[in-house]
């Protein structure tokens, strides 16, 4: 087995490490009095999804009584407090090192680099049932002299991320219908398959129109949209040539149990899976649950889906699915989880033709197939058990490990991006490797937040018979305020 590649530092490195050392103290120094005190009232929970986040509880609060981190929260814009704007953002510094990025391919692969990104949001509400919400975005990074560069998800600079009215219909006194139109975010269920990708430096978003129904037990979302690519010369426009449209549907059962089901057609122009090209008219069928049960000691998870449709003049039938299943003892100090996972997307039996290579639309990968994303939700299988540890209040340790295999001989090799690694090869090994994924994640409140992790992937038998199979390190420092 190799050794584990640990960072060190060389000139350009440790002034990159320094200057973020240097920022986080900054952090502290300035928001080191932010604390999470509480207050005479209620506020609602931060969420990535800034949009989703309801302030107007802070109408019935005198000004005076609020927080200083809140009076930005609820600004009236008329006497009876009925117009009103609400403000919010967040800045996030994260500084990575990789060794072996391409496996020890004969080209740059170790570098040291800092992303930062901000985004500010103003969520203006005219009455109870029409807003326009708008956010900007800056997202940019110091340098990367890895394979690709500085990336279309690490930089997007001076950019309307979201831009969207909606118009609320109320049904009953407990439902009501929205109706949106504009530039959005999409995240729907744990995000396997469609998410904004919060990990990446310059976020994804659409341009498109949105119809959600919901009330206390069912939250049905409609949409149809074009995907918004980054362009670096001009404004970000959809891509009349890459079509999301789809509903997703969530049911309550109880607070700690509810389904997914989802229907997604993608129309998109000159794509290629495994030596098959043509326009892609793709659709997925699917569904997931989630529950605990046994004083919430256990919990389980299931998320399966069947892709059918044509690329050129080829049918597609491909498919996925995932099962987790986690322990948690109770009166443990600590409150250790122990989990374990099973993923699989299917693949490919021979290169060209019919089309058996599962299309994971737009992933969230990082979260679920290790932290390195050398790995996508195509052509693969992973075991992953895991385990979560806190032994003091805010802190959470975690470590994952992560068995990788192709599906199917006949396909690629794919990473989170839906790009082809290594090519199909049937007389290759399916074995990819193991990753070993670290973290350590401690938030000083609900603003500040800190991640540090660790990943170490040792390269297996399939890449050792198709080229280079150096293993892959990757260290991450990570700092976020928001307000």
């Amino acid at each position: 087995m190799k050794s584990i590649y640990l960072p060190v530092l060389n000139k350009t490195s440790s002034v990159i490490y320094i200057s973020f050392l240097l920022v986080i103290s900054l952090f502290f120094l300035a928001f080191s009095a932010i604390a999470d005190d509480e207050s005479s009232y209620s506020v609602p929970k931060t969420q990535f999804l800034r949009f989703e986040e309801d302030w107007s509880s802070l109408k019935q609060i005198p000004r005076e009584q609020l927080k200083p981190e809140h009076k930005h929260k609820f600004v009236a814009l008329s006497e009876d407090k009925n117009i009103w704007v609400s403000f919010g953002g967040h800045l996030r510094l994260r500084v990575e090192n990789w060794n072996s990025f391409a496996f020890g391919a004969p080209i740059n692969d170790q570098d040291t680099f800092l992303l930062g990104r901000g985004l500010f949001h103003a969520d203006w509400h005219f009455g109870d049932n029409f807003r326009v919400f708008s956010e900007f975005k800056h997202a940019d990074i110091t340098s990367r002299n890895l394979p690709g560069g500085k990336r279309l998800i690490d930089v997007d600079r001076y950019e309307l991320q979201q831009l969207f009215a909606d118009y609320k219909i109320p049904i009953s006194d407990t439902s009501n219908l929205t109706l949106r139109a504009g530039r959005q975010e999409y995240a729907f269920g744990k995000q396997r398959l469609i998410s904004p990708l919060p990990w990446a430096n310059a976020l994804r978003h659409w341009d498109g129109l949105t119809a959600i129904f919901e009330n206390p037990s069912f939250r049905i979302h409609g949409f149809y949209s074009k995907f918004v690519p980054v362009d670096r010369s001009n404004f970000n426009n959809g891509d009349a040539n890459n079509i999301l449209f789809g509903i997703n549907a969530t049911q309550k059962l109880s607070a700690n149990s509810g389904f997914d089901y989802y229907w997604y057609g993608i129309d998109r122009a000159n794509r290629s899976f495994n030596g098959t090209q043509g326009n892609e008219d793709r659709h997925t069928f699917g569904f997931r649950h989630w529950g605990k049960y046994l004083e919430n000691k256990f919990d389980y998870e299931i998320e399966a889906a069947w892709q059918t449709g044509e690329v050129g003049n080829n049918d597609i039938s491909a498919g996925m699915f995932t099962g987790l299943v986690g322990y948690r003892p109770t009166g443990w100090f600590g409150k250790p989880r122990l989990s374990f996972g099973f993923d699989y997307a299917s693949g490919d039996n021979q290169v060209g033709g019919n089309v058996g290579t599962f299309n994971q639309l737009f992933p969230l990968g990082h979260a679920y197939l290790g932290f390195i994303d050398i790995v996508g939700r195509q052509n693969i299988v992973d075991f992953h058990p895991g385990f979560t540890f806190s032994p003091f209040n805010k802190a959470v340790f975690g470590f994952e490990t992560h068995i990788l295999s192709r599906a199917n001989r006949g396909d690629a090799f794919y990473n989170a991006g839906g790009g082809i690694v290594r090519a199909a090869d049937p007389t290759a090994s399916k074995q990819i490797g193991t990753e070993l994924d670290f973290t350590f994640k401690y938030n000083f409140s609900s603003r500040l937040a800190t991640l540090i992790g660790y990943s170490h992937l040792f390269a297996g038998d399939f890449l050792e018979d198709t080229g280079s199979s150096e293993d892959i390190s990757f260290f991450y420092a990570q700092v976020q305020f928001t307000f």
